[in-house]
């Protein structure tokens, strides 16, 4: 994972960490509009499958929640719904996702959130050696141990993702 020498000002996301006395690495790239995790990994030269998007979902009684996916798959909300269990997942709109985040939609980092929300991440993930995750801002991703979000935000582990 390539690293570029820009200082990054804090984000919540990073202050989280930091109080956790986690280690992290930090990772810039300049943002695209709907470029998604398919443009980031193509700057820092990651494996897309290693780059975590972090959305922002509901239950059918507007509970929000996260979810963490692999950046080359997406969710299966019938299968989230499923496993978690509740009747329906469907993701937020990206004002109701960053009001219960506090994050701008393409900055949404699973840390440092606005207000507690259950953490639901894709399998898979944890098992990579090592992945990406956003930062707190646009064009800023972290690098961490996956194990961590297990640790740090009691991600549960679920199985979602859709099939290629």
């Amino acid at each position: 994972m390539s690293k570029k020498s820009t200082h990054i000002s804090e984000t919540p996301a990073t202050q989280f960490l930091r109080r956790h006395k986690i280690a992290f690495s930090e990772h810039v790239y300049d943002y695209v509009e709907h470029g998604g995790t398919a443009e980031s990994s193509r700057q820092l030269g990651v494996d897309e499958h290693a780059v975590v998007k972090t959305l922002v979902m509901q239950d059918e009684k507007a509970q929000p929640l996260i979810v963490l996916m692999h950046g080359d798959r997406q969710v299966s909300v019938k299968e989230l719904a499923r496993q978690i269990p509740c009747k329906k997942v469907e993701p937020c709109k990206p004002d109701v996702a960053q009001r219960h985040s506090g994050y701008q939609v393409g900055g949404t980092s699973p840390f440092g959130i606005r207000k507690p929300m259950p953490v639901y991440v894709e399998e898979g993930i944890l098992a990579l050696p090592r992945i990406c995750i956003n930062g707190g801002r646009r064009g800023y991703l972290v690098g961490l141990e996956p194990r961590l979000l297990v640790e740090l935000l009691q991600a549960r582990p679920v199985q979602c993702a859709l099939a290629d």
